[in-house]
């Protein structure tokens, strides 16, 4: 087995692990600082929306040898407009020009045509209404609004709804870091940036459910043991499922990746592009969020219920007297877990075989 496998397999036993949930404090901080530069971001610099939404001109032109400044320069002189030029892969430019109208657009088609040597006909010009980006943020918006609730109801019957909560306040973390990544760097917003956004509010949530099914099934008669927390056990859960989440993304993030970097810089910008972009960003920010942000706000949430502050109190009146009298955890009279030698929650199941000893058979000892 290799490293990383072994080392998943010692996480899921609970051998070793990482207090994510005692150190929330910290990740709360970082992920408060992280979006309030975002939010400042959007409301300093605002979004580079596309001319989709702005209204304008797209100019696409057959190979040339003209650079994308010269072709910038030519745009804004016979525009009087900002221009966004990038190079395609098959050598051609595309040249953006917002509000524009028609006749405005012919005048930078001649100018073009002129400067670039290549004849009218040969450059495709296409204008663009803003309302056509307006319908499509208005549907988008809509879209969100129907998928978080959805989200809501489910996780609430499936789960219960303090996780609920938490995997909506991730996904909303995860979204407000993306627009402010494009706000900061000022990467441009297309229908395409619309489409990542949407496409990354499930994989934002594939993580963060696969650890909350495992902290329903470990939590399961909690109140009955008294060996750990709630955030104790939220903690296993989580590192339980560590490995795989980190597999997982790294196995999404790497086409993502081959899409904008490969896609992008060889093939040339436009409709991939956009949506990888985005795509990127956000599946980073999901990653992050399931593991520093989910669980550990769930735990935060339950801790305050009257059961869960009964339970640690118990649980540390335990530790303290076994400390004082110096019991070790096998005399506590509870179940034992056969792989770690941990106690384990009532109702959880207990090693490899549930509560069979390691390595004894299945039918009758003679």
């Amino acid at each position: 087995m290799s490293r990383l496998g072994t080392l998943g397999a010692r996480l899921y036993r609970g051998e070793v692990g990482y207090d994510f949930v005692a150190k929330r404090k910290i990740w709360y901080g970082v992920s408060i600082l992280i979006t309030i530069t975002a939010i400042l971001g959007l409301a300093v610099q605002g979004l580079n929306l596309g001319i989709e939404f702005k209204g304008g001109a797209v100019f696409t032109t057959p190979k040339t040898s003209v650079s994308v400044s010269e072709a910038r320069t030519y745009a804004i002189d016979a525009s009087g407009h900002e221009a966004i030029v990038q190079k395609l892969g098959n050598g051609g430019l595309r040249i953006q020009v917002s509000e524009l109208d028609q006749a405005q657009a012919n005048k930078v088609n001649e100018t073009l045509s002129d400067k670039l040597d290549i004849p009218v006909n040969k450059i495709n010009a296409e204008i663009v209404g803003p309302s056509w980006g307006e319908q499509i943020a208005n549907k988008a918006w809509t879209g969100l609004a129907v998928f978080m609730l959805l989200v809501v109801i489910y996780l609430a019957i499936a789960f219960e709804w303090r996780m609920a909560i938490a995997a909506l306040i991730a996904l909303i973390h995860d979204l407000t870091i993306t627009i402010g990544v494009y706000a900061l760097v000022g990467f441009e917003v297309t229908p395409g940036t619309v489409i990542g956004l949407l496409t990354i509010l499930g994989y934002s949530l594939y993580d963060t459910v696969v650890v909350f099914d495992g902290l329903k099934e470990g939590s399961k008669d909690i109140t009955k043991q008294t060996r750990y927390t709630y955030s104790e056990i939220a903690n296993r859960s989580l590192n339980g499922t560590l490995v795989r989440s980190i597999n997982t993304t790294v196995v999404a993030l790497l086409p993502v990746a081959g899409l904008l970097f490969i896609g992008g810089g060889v093939l040339g910008a436009g409709m991939l592009n956009d949506i990888s972009l985005s795509l990127f960003v956000g599946l980073a920010a999901g990653a992050y969020s399931s593991i520093f942000i989910a669980t550990p706000l769930v735990a935060d949430l339950k801790e305050r219920e009257p059961q869960m502050k009964a339970l640690k109190k118990r649980v540390l009146a335990k530790r303290a007297k076994a400390a004082a009298e110096g019991v070790s955890a096998e005399d506590s009279g509870e179940p034992e877990d056969a792989e770690t030698g941990d106690v384990a929650p009532a109702g959880a199941v207990v090693g490899p075989r549930g509560n069979r000893g390691r390595g004894r058979p299945s039918g009758k000892r003679r």
